[in-house]
């Protein structure tokens, strides 16, 4: 019998656009509840801009935009409860310690959590103990990144947004990441990323969308023991865009 569970992500035949530039162009994808979808694209594919419509920061002109069953323009705060998200370049406050951030982070999301959860995701993100009660002015940009991927990681909502995770990670940090975000999957959250770690959404995801012109060109889902052609993924990832009619 088909799985009749709604998806947690729904962007249905949506169009932004500044001006006449379009910045999404009729972009569909949805990502099911226990499922990783990666987005890949170049520079102003528009991934960033999907994020966005997710989060509530714009609206588009035309289409569907549902967050666990909330329209994020028409209700932000409410869809924003039901979403934790990563972004890139991460903000936590340099004069308190890795503990202290976390602390404070969940207690501010309504989900504060003691202190052994939070060592236990520090932990399990690769953050080293010796660091867990220094403060953040002297953290590398991988480690920072660590500190809220365990912060994301600790809240229990639906959705989980990811916007380039593995950025300033090395390869174990990522392994490990990579580990922590399947067993997210696993727990019934639906995960978005949004990245141009290639090796890093063959490993995790069970879906890879190409975004280009802002509407997605191809859509490779994970099947068999090796999950995906990577070679021709790389192809796919690496060749000139085609022109958009």
């Amino acid at each position: 019998m088909p799985d009749q569970t709604p998806p947690s992500i729904v962007i249905d035949d949506v169009t932004l656009a500044y001006g006449a530039h379009r910045v999404l162009d009729r972009l569909s994808l949805r990502v099911a509840p226990g499922s990783i979808y990666a987005l890949l694209g170049g520079n102003g594919a528009g991934k960033s801009t999907t994020l966005s419509t997710l989060l509530g920061f714009v609206a588009p002109q035309s289409g569907l935009v549902r967050v666990a069953g909330i329209d994020p323009a028409a209700d932000p705060d409410t869809a924003r409860r039901r979403v934790a998200y990563l972004p890139e370049n991460v903000a936590l406050y340099e004069h308190l310690s890795a503990v202290e951030n976390a602390d404070y982070l969940l207690a501010l999301s309504g989900e504060p959590q003691p202190r052994e959860a939070i060592v236990a995701a520090f932990a399990a993100a690769g953050l080293q103990e010796r660091a867990w009660d220094q403060r953040l002015g002297g953290f590398s940009k991988g480690m920072r990144q660590k500190v809220a991927i365990a912060v994301a990681l600790l809240r229990a909502v639906p959705v989980l947004l990811l916007d380039e995770p593995t950025s300033g990670l090395d390869p174990r940090a990522t392994a490990d990441f990579n580990r922590l975000v399947g067993d997210v999957r696993n727990r019934g959250t639906a995960v978005l990323m949004v990245t141009h770690d290639l090796l890093s959404a063959v490993d995790v995801a069970d879906r890879i969308g190409f975004l280009d012109g802002g509407r997605i060109v191809e859509e490779v889902v994970a099947t068999g023991p090796d999950r995906f052609d990577i070679r021709a993924l790389h192809a796919r990832f690496a060749a000139p865009a085609d022109p958009v009619a």
